[in-house]
C-alpha cells in the first residue's frame, strides 16, 4: 500500500496533562485500522507539553471516513479537555524514509 494522503498535527496539552495526551494518541484506534500506513507521536524536546503526530493514510477519502466515524470521534472528544489553545495541522504526503521502533 502507498501513503496517498497525510498530515502533520501539533497540540501542546494542558501543564502535566502531556502524557495522558500522548497515551490516549498511542491507543488511537487509527492504529489497527488498514487505510492507516503511518502513525507517529512524538514530544518536543524543548517543551514537554508540546505533543506532535504525523498520519500517512492510503487516500483523503479512507481518512475522511475514519475521522467521520464513532470511535474516531470519541477520542477526540476525549483529547479535548487535556489540549491548552488551537492545534496545528498541516496536510503533508510522506514521499519517504523509514520508522523503526
Amino acid at each position: 500500500m502507498t501513503v496517498r494522503h497525510g498530515f502533520q498535527a501539533t497540540m501542546t496539552a494542558q501543564p502535566g496533562k502531556a502524557d495522558e495526551l500522548i497515551q490516549l494518541l498511542l491507543d488511537a484506534p487509527s492504529l489497527p485500522n488498514d487505510d492507516c500506513l503511518v502513525f507517529l507521536v512524538s514530544r518536543s524536546a524543548s517543551d514537554p507539553d508540546v505533543v506532535h503526530v504525523v498520519e500517512g493514510w492510503t487516500s483523503a477519502e479512507a481518512h475522511s471516513a475514519f475521522f467521520g466515524g464513532e470511535q474516531a470521534q470519541a477520542l477526540v472528544a476525549k483529547l479535548q479537555p487535556l489540549l491548552a489553545g488551537e492545534s496545528t495541522y498541516t496536510d503533508a504526503v510522506p514521499v519517504g524514509g523509514k520508522a523503526t521502533f
